[in-house]
């Protein structure tokens, strides 16, 4: 009988194990990218008159920012040029 029981916990310890081996994929750094969201889908600082997230009232607006891969902003090409990482007029 204590054969069986060590032989579980054996095997619960060693899935555990096996388990927390697996590291989580370390999250990407982002960044704000200006002019590159469509209308309401900015994720916030939309420019005078808007509050935050979901705002901005025209697609690319200059001054409405969405979070994006770090690195990748001034290579996104938009209708009205490419993403910034500062707001425009």
């Amino acid at each position: 009988m204590n054969r069986k029981y060590a032989s579980i916990a054996a095997t619960l310890a060693i899935a555990l194990c096996a388990g927390a081996a697996q590291a989580e994929p370390a999250k990407k750094a982002m960044e704000k990218c200006y002019g590159v969201s469509l209308a309401g889908q900015n994720d916030c600082a939309a420019g005078a008159g808007t509050s935050c997230a979901g705002t901005s009232t025209v697609d690319y607006q200059g001054d409405a920012w969405t979070l994006v891969e770090k690195g990748t902003c001034t290579t996104i090409k938009t209708p009205k040029g490419f993403g910034s990482l500062k707001p425009r007029a």
